[in-house]
């Protein structure tokens, strides 16, 4: 029992003995430099090379930049981003739950508590919700997208039979937008993947 064990730790060994052999090759190979400007006493520097200077380096001149918890417009600004997260973590998760576990098989309809849930927080906020539904809502089902065949999303399947696709981000956006109008634009960029609405 020991010996498969031993065997499955022997990659991250190497792998880590390839580390510390680069980092102790460049310690030794670079020239002793003072940590920070402020540490040398004579007030010298060595010569930098290109490389060297095109590096973010930061020293005792260049404290970095935070942004000022102290500041009421940021601290307002927080404290808004941990409401709305609070607010739609618990949709995004079930859609999560819902596209990428075996949950649901390709082609299956939701249970009715998963679909009332993502009809009332999901499918209401989509900004063409009336053309996804078309000629009458039947249920909500998810499947593998037909262009993209390694996505699963969620589709409105009408009562005539035909479905379609909807974003369940789009849904987000236009819910965070009704619902935090002002605050809404600075969440979603910082929140949502860009060119997905």
């Amino acid at each position: 029992m020991a010996a498969p064990l031993l065997l499955k730790g022997i990659p991250l060994l190497r792998l880590r003995l390839q580390r510390y052999n680069c980092l102790s090759a460049r310690i030794i190979s670079s020239p002793c430099r003072p940590w920070c400007a402020a540490a040398d006493p004579t007030g010298h520097q060595d010569e930098v090379s290109s490389s060297e200077k095109s590096s973010v380096v930061l020293t005792v001149k260049d404290p970095p930049k935070y942004h000022r918890w102290d500041d009421p417009d940021y601290r307002k600004w927080k404290d808004k981003e941990e409401e709305m997260l609070r607010d739609i973590e618990p949709i995004i998760s079930l859609v999560k739950e819902i596209l990428h576990s075996s949950r649901y098989m390709d082609g299956e309809r939701l249970t009715v508590a998963d679909e009332e849930t993502v009809v009332e927080k999901l499918l209401r906020h989509h900004p063409h919700s009336e053309d996804k539904i078309g000629c009458g809502f039947d249920c909500i089902m998810v499947d593998r997208h037909p262009q993209f065949r390694h996505s699963r999303c969620l589709f409105v399947v009408r009562t005539d039979g035909g479905w379609i696709d909807f974003s369940y981000q789009k849904c987000l956006r236009a819910y965070i937008r009704d619902k935090y109008p002002s605050h809404a634009e600075r969440f979603i960029r910082e929140h949502f993947k860009r060119g997905s609405g």
